[in-house]
């Protein structure tokens, strides 16, 4: 079967474009002319063996991982841009979700939420508490969670907190890392459909790095598989099954890949194993 390509016509509504993109450590060269197109309005998935670059690939796209060559166009406006003033300007235009939730300890809920309120306007406090509870209350987080502090929330409520401080400024991009690791089921199923309701009310653009099998069938357009420098294949899970190559068929093709479609002669071969 031919490569699912990572890379959509010129054409397109490309919210994200990555183009010849080279990053490393070292002498280590961790992604080789690597090239991704995210569509304006889709899920993507990006998923990819234990140190392939998955983070440091988005860490990459928003600037806080320096590229050695290549390419990155958000919207349009190159990501990558010497001038400052252009990268702030472009800087509002996305959301970030980083794994754990990343909330500053010493803040309550609220204040974690207005740090890129405080960071880009210029509104007054009482403003800024407001905006902050309704994004609390966008993300199904009760009113009081606003005066907690991250060590009083459960692991579930701090993705949800975090999810909140990625949409403070309503932004048109979220990239989101790991959102449901380390939640139980229920759990997760219930963060995958807010993410889905988001995407839909607001007409978000995701990048999303997951190892979930659940998240990716359930909410994600596309997945890219990450490996060997580059993007193996990009396409629909589906797709992505029959696509010729031994860590993508292991991953989609095996057992927790079978168990996630709900194949239930798996589940009764597994359990006599």
């Amino acid at each position: 079967m031919a490569a699912l390509s990572a890379t959509l016509p010129d054409d397109a509504d490309v919210a994200v474009r990555v183009r010849g993109l080279v990053t490393g450590f070292g002498d280590h060269v961790l992604h080789d002319h690597l090239d991704l197109d995210v569509a304006r309005g889709e899920i993507l998935g990006l998923v990819g063996g234990s140190g392939s670059g998955k983070s440091v690939l988005m860490r990459t796209i928003i600037g806080l991982n320096p590229a050695r060559a290549g390419s990155v166009s958000i919207f349009g406006q190159d990501a990558l841009a010497a001038d400052p003033e252009a990268q702030r300007a472009l800087r509002r235009q996305w959301g970030v979700l980083f794994q754990e939730g990343a909330l500053f300890s010493g803040l309550t809920v609220a204040e974690n939420i207005e740090v890129p309120m405080r960071e880009f306007l210029a509104l007054p406090d009482a403003v800024m508490d407001g905006l902050a509870a309704a994004r609390l209350r966008q993300v199904g987080l009760p009113a009081e969670s606003c005066t907690k502090f991250p060590s009083e929330l459960s692991g579930g409520m701090k993705k949800r907190a975090g999810l909140a401080r990625a949409l403070a400024l309503d932004p048109p991009l979220l990239f989101l890392d790991e959102p449901t690791a380390g939640l139980d089921p229920i759990s997760a199923a219930a963060f995958d459909n807010l993410i889905k309701l988001l995407k839909d009310t607001f007409g978000l653009t995701l990048f999303l790095i997951t190892h979930d099998l659940d998240t990716l069938i359930a909410i994600c357009d596309r997945v890219a598989v990450l490996g060997d420098g580059k993007v193996l294949a990009c396409g629909t899970v589906d797709q992505l099954r029959a696509f010729d190559h031994p860590w993508v068929q292991e991953y989609f093709g095996g057992p927790r890949g079978r168990a996630a479609t709900g194949d239930s002669t798996l589940w009764r071969t597994a359990a006599t194993m």
